[in-house]
């Protein structure tokens, strides 16, 4: 069995999509995370030639925004 391309995490530059993190690289298939377009999935022998590698680093994981939760109002009481 052949190394794959890629190794997950490699950051890579493709000529459409820009710049991208490789989630997956098989000896078939390779999925890219690009910052721009999201997550694509491609045959690796087609698309080797328009990827190269890139020296910069990975992007900082964007946190979600987290939602304090609803506090419920005070009842009014009727007096």
């Amino acid at each position: 069995m052949a190394k794959p391309a890629f190794a997950p995490n490699a950051q890579v530059e493709h000529g459409k999509f820009g710049f991208g993190s490789v989630i997956e690289c098989t000896e078939e298939h390779v999925k890219i995370n690009f910052d721009e377009h999201g997550e694509k999935k491609f045959v690796l022998s087609i698309v080797i030639a328009n990827l190269k590698k890139s020296d910069r680093q990975a992007p900082a994981g964007k946190k979600k925004a987290t939602r304090k939760k609803a506090v419920p109002a005070a009842t009014a009481v009727a007096v």
